[in-house]
């Protein structure tokens, strides 16, 4: 088992906790399984909660002080940051425009998700929150984002806005302070960000563990009807669709309008680190590869690749970023939850900064996607791990594809900006198939 690769042994688990879903509705074994197996799905789900603000707290701050010198912003860098923002928007409204056009979610049984008393609770939360709810004038989103008191927004996940506005707001003091005061400051974030990603190394050694609770727990609640697999088949063909969209359309269009690379070309250069990318699922890992097929395969200078590349690995999940729009639109839809316009703007805005900050590592996705629940304001916090669970098991093949996204987005902003810098040379046919 020691043997085995991480992304096996959480499908075993997902497998297994099926199997034991389905054996314990048949002999009646669902109080044990709410006693005693659902608890540690529970745990593991808030072990990723636990993580959430300090990963994207960290990660982000390292991206911006990564920038050294704030004069970079006026022009690679702001240059960068820009294309790379774009393109997570336009990722995230690909991900929303199909989600809810072919609305995977519907076909899942209601009434079954209904009976259970954690869905009724939520329902319940969903209505007293509605009462809630206060007028505000059409800048109230941009004054909710700027926290009174970062503490207090660091204690809630539902304010992850706020830390990633104040984030941002620290690495550019930091960017902005000579070098000699901010040394210690720096390597304490770079510290503090390596023993997170530690930390997330280790809770995910127990993800097969968790997603046997999550999927166990789930199967004894909802039982495994046809809808349930049909739902889920659906969501993946959505996210897969979206994920395609971006490497054949997107992508390529950018490259046209910007530079004179052919995209069969670009594709050639970068395969390599696209397969490495799909067999790690880790920007993070891929990156050094990434860096060498920009330089000597599609022809970006060093000093581009060297700036654009490790940032983009901070800074741009756009296939993250579109699974975090289909995903949450998905757990909503499933458990009859209809978010309007206000709600899906959050999405956009939530699932782009918070890209930002996700780590480069596998199930980093999964921690992003807690934060963009957390955000939408309609939507209960009891039906988080549910819905984890629900997605959870289908989770690792779509998280190896939208890494090749992450890394083909990476590299088409380094060709981006090397062609609009004029770094960028021509390469021969041997130099791209080498």
């Amino acid at each position: 088992m020691k043997k085995l690769a991480l992304h096996w042994k959480i499908i075993i688990g997902m497998v297994l906790g099926v199997v034991y879903g389905l054996i314990a509705n048949q002999l009646g074994w669902v109080d044990f399984t709410n006693d005693w197996i659902k608890p540690w799905g529970k745990i593991f789900v808030n072990l990723l909660k636990l993580i959430a603000v300090p990963l994207v707290f960290a990660s982000l701050i390292k991206g911006v002080a990564s920038l050294s010198d704030i004069s970079k912003l006026s022009r690679i860098g702001g240059k960068t940051i820009a294309i790379y923002l774009v393109s997570t928007v336009i990722a995230v409204t690909i991900g929303l425009l199909l989600v809810n056009t072919v609305k995977p979610g519907e076909g899942f049984d209601k009434d079954s998700i209904s009976k259970t008393e954690q869905i009724e609770e939520g329902a319940n939360k969903k209505i007293k929150a509605a009462e809630n709810v206060k007028d505000g004038g059409p800048l109230q989103f941009l004054v909710d984002i700027v926290p009174t008191n970062i503490f207090d927004a660091a204690s809630n996940n539902r304010n992850m806005l706020q830390v990633i506005f104040f984030a941002i707001l620290f690495g550019i003091a930091l960017v902005m302070i000579p070098n000699e005061k901010t040394t210690y400051v720096k390597g304490f974030f770079d510290g503090i960000n390596d023993i997170i990603l530690q930390i997330v190394d280790i809770i995910m050694m127990a993800a097969p563990y968790g997603v046997f609770a999550l999927l166990g727990g789930l199967v004894v609640d909802f039982g495994a009807s046809a809808e349930l697999f049909i739902s889920l088949a659906k969501y993946s063909v959505t996210v897969i669709v979206g994920l395609l969209l971006m490497i054949l359309v997107v992508y390529p269009l950018i490259l046209k309008i910007f530079t004179k690379m052919k995209y069969k070309d670009f594709f050639k250069g970068i395969m390599p680190a696209q397969m490495l990318a799909f067999s790690t699922s880790s920007s993070a890992a891929t990156l050094p590869v990434t860096m060498e097929r920009c330089e000597d395969h599609l022809g970006v200078s060093e000093e581009v690749s060297s700036f654009v590349l490790p940032l983009g690995a901070t800074i741009n999940m756009d296939g993250t970023s579109l699974y975090q729009a289909v995903a949450a639109v998905f757990i909503a839809q499933a458990f009859g939850y209809s978010l309007g316009l206000t709600d899906q703007l959050t999405i956009v805005l939530t699932a782009t900064l918070a890209s930002i900050g996700a780590a480069a590592v596998p199930g980093a996705g999964m921690i992003m996607l807690i934060i963009v629940l957390g955000s939408i304001p309609t939507l209960p916090s009891d039906i988080i791990a549910p819905g984890l669970a629900l997605i959870f098991g289908v989770d690792r093949i779509l998280d190896m594809m939208r890494t090749v996204v992450n890394v083909t987005g990476d590299a088409t902003v380094a060709t981006v900006v090397a062609s609009t810098e004029g770094k960028l040379k021509e390469v021969t046919e041997e130099e791209l198939m080498s």
